[in-house]
């Protein structure tokens, strides 16, 4: 259904050590270095045939967080989850919402989800998921 996500950054090289760390710990490799042709600089995450893009905003205003916005990655079991949200943790984010763990919605959804929320370096809200079986 997609074929990217892209979030600005205030900061691209905060973000890109943020963003090698978090998604590093589900098997991505470091961004790649991108330049648009009007001289933003972006960072290409490619990893199972997706793509996740970190760049500096085109219009030259402040990136931000889109209120009610939340961009989900899947997490192959809780520990990586946990490791996930870990190196988030340590390279700049910022945890919200409830601390990581598995959250009781199976009477909404028919399964338990393990859940854990981080803010990146401009304020871009992510989470892990992984559903329970």
């Amino acid at each position: 259904m997609f074929s990217h996500i892209m979030v600005g950054s205030n900061d691209i090289e905060a973000s890109k050590v943020f963003y090698d760390a978090v998604l590093g710990t589900l098997g991505c490799k470091p961004g790649i270095l991108s330049v648009n042709p009007t001289g933003q600089t972006r960072y290409l995450y490619i990893h199972e045939n997706n793509m996740f893009i970190i760049t500096e905003p085109i219009n030259d205003e402040p990136a931000s967080g889109g209120n009610g916005t939340t961009i989900g990655f899947s997490v192959p079991d809780t520990e990586t989850g946990d490791a996930w949200h870990q190196a988030g943790i340590e390279n700049g984010g910022e945890t919200c919402e409830d601390p990581p763990g598995i959250r009781d919605v199976k009477k909404y959804v028919g399964y338990d989800m393990y859940l854990a929320y981080l803010r990146d370096p401009s304020g871009n809200k992510l989470c892990a998921l992984k559903r329970m079986s």
